[in-house]
């Protein structure tokens, strides 16, 4: 995944905004990381003139993408960012300032860090990720293991740059005991983000645990669907909530409705 080489056309946001966008992308490296405009104002009700401050911030992350990246290169990692909408996660964040964020699937930290430089901007707010890694054998990753393995003499959020883990609650072991002891732990949920085990069961699991500390306005976003069935449009289902697609991909997210039937 190399940067393209043309712009991005992003008609709906200043030029000076749709430069910042196409900077942090290719500091990034990330060819998919163009935001989509129309999910995140679907989550967060934002209008133009907030998107485009919210994006036009991006030039502020440069020197984080640029770190994520060396740190990606420096792992055996040159095609390798994780996730297709970092720059989403921090304008969600961003523009609804939540104060507890939880994450399960954090692998080298490309969500990671994005949601952490979200809320360092906020000035408030904390975010806890769970992890489980799955641990590359030799020096070099293999083409039988997972992209997601994390590197010899490294750990999991191996790529966020040391400036944006003071504060950050990084909780290593399986979710199935370390989700409900969190939530137990926090008085709700802005946002959530599944992208560890990707099977129906256990996505469903993460979400009938999130269920009853999440409040009206909470977003939940669920990476990788197309594995995991109808789990995340039966909980929306079950909320009251529409299911938000990211474009034509399998990332997707939904806001609890105001009151949430939960």
């Amino acid at each position: 995944m190399s940067p393209s080489s043309g712009p991005v056309r992003l008609p709906s946001l200043s030029l000076e905004t749709r430069r910042s966008i196409e900077r942090a992308r290719r500091a990034l490296g990330d060819r998919r990381a163009t935001p989509n405009l129309a999910w995140v104002a679907s989550l967060t009700g934002a209008r133009r003139r907030e998107l485009d401050a919210v994006f036009g911030e991006l030039d502020e992350l440069l020197p984080i993408e640029e770190e994520i990246r060396h740190r990606h290169l420096g792992a055996g990692r040159p095609n390798y960012a994780q996730i297709r909408a970092p720059f989403d996660l921090y304008a969600i964040v961003r523009l609804l300032r939540p104060r507890e964020v939880v994450e399960a699937g954090v692998s080298s930290g490309v969500s990671s860090a994005h949601f952490l430089a979200a809320l360092r901007r906020n000035r408030r707010g904390r975010l806890h990720s769970i992890d489980l890694p799955t641990r590359q054998r030799g020096a070099v990753l293999s083409a039988r293991e997972s992209a997601v393995a994390v590197p010899p003499g490294k750990e999991s959020g191996w790529a966020v740059p040391e400036t944006l883990r003071p504060g950050w609650d990084l909780r290593l072991g399986p979710s199935e005991s370390l989700l409900p002891r969190l939530v137990r732990e926090l008085d709700g949920i802005g946002v959530f983000l599944h992208d560890d085990l990707h099977t129906p069961e256990h996505l469903t699991f993460e979400l009938d645990t999130l269920r009853t500390h999440l409040g009206a306005g909470s977003v939940v976003l669920a990476d990788n669907t197309v594995w995991t069935g109808e789990a995340f449009p039966a909980f929306a289902r079950t909320i009251g909530a529409r299911v938000a697609r990211r474009g034509r991909g399998d990332l997707v997210g939904l806001r609890v409705p105001s009151p949430p039937e939960l």
